[in-house]
């Protein structure tokens, strides 16, 4: 069954009054326009809606301002769902609406992870492979867990070093035929991937895949764009210029279940 042909859902969490106090870690902190996030969030939720994904908000965690990305709070492998214990204490509160939120869909199981520290945002999914990001975020305990989880679903976990970006996929996303993209300079081990191409654009490293032939990306990476289309691929643009002043990005917006 191809993409396009799947019912997909995407779990999303509106940004949240306190978003400007949101962690930074490997860039410069400035001035975020509340409004305007919120603006082009509701845009980003169009879009994936104007391609027919049933969209299902998590409730508010108002406290924490990092809980717009909802994508650290849990990893989906097929209809499982692994809750992750975020590498920043602070956020561990955003779990649980994402919890009670996959609770209310049928047919997806949802599992702890009970030792080590994971977010979403390390896990790069190609196949029935796991890329997990081991830095700052997520820790080796937390990625022989997840691997110890899923051993018995089929799925291999390959633990790869990031230690420029926040997080894996701030370095690194994959295309809809498995081809990792990615900037070079804030690529620690390009070579622990089958298939990689360097992009020229730092924002250019971010796609959600929509289907089989199209993905989701910043605006902000205009020559990566003309270059994923001179792939063959359609290439969507959004606005999330609020988001990536906190090391955000298009694939830190949503939970994708497919």
């Amino acid at each position: 069954m191809q993409l396009r042909d799947r019912v997909t859902t995407a779990l999303v969490r509106a940004p949240g009054p306190r978003l400007a106090e949101g962690i930074v870690t490997h860039l410069e902190r400035t001035e975020i326009d509340l409004e305007r996030a919120r603006a082009q969030w509701a845009a980003y939720v169009a879009t994936l809606e104007g391609f027919g994904w049933r969209i299902m908000s998590v409730d508010p965690a108002d406290d924490c301002p990092d809980a717009v990305f909802v994508e650290d709070t849990a990893v989906m492998f097929d209809r499982l769902a692994v809750l992750t214990r975020p590498g920043a204490p602070s956020r561990e509160p955003e779990v649980t609406g994402t919890a009670t939120a996959l609770g209310r869909l049928a047919g997806i199981e949802t599992v702890d992870l009970a030792s080590g520290r994971l977010d979403g945002g390390d896990v790069l999914k190609i196949g029935k492979r796991a890329y997990v990001g081991i830095g700052g975020r997520t820790d080796a305990e937390g990625v022989d867990e997840l691997a110890r989880l899923l051993a018995p679903r089929g799925w291999e976990v390959v633990g790869v070093p990031v230690s420029r970006v926040l997080h894996l996929k701030s370095a690194v996303t994959a295309l809809p035929d498995g081809t990792v993209i990615g900037f070079e300079p804030f690529v620690d081990d390009a070579d622990a991937f089958e298939r990689f191409i360097a992009v020229p654009e730092e924002d250019g490293a971010h796609v959600v895949v929509i289907d089989d032939r199209t993905v989701l990306m910043a605006h902000s990476a205009p020559e990566t764009a003309r270059m994923l289309r001179d792939r063959g691929l359609e290439v969507i643009e959004v606005d999330i210029s609020e988001f990536i002043r906190l090391e955000g990005c298009v694939t830190c917006l949503s939970i994708r279940i497919r």
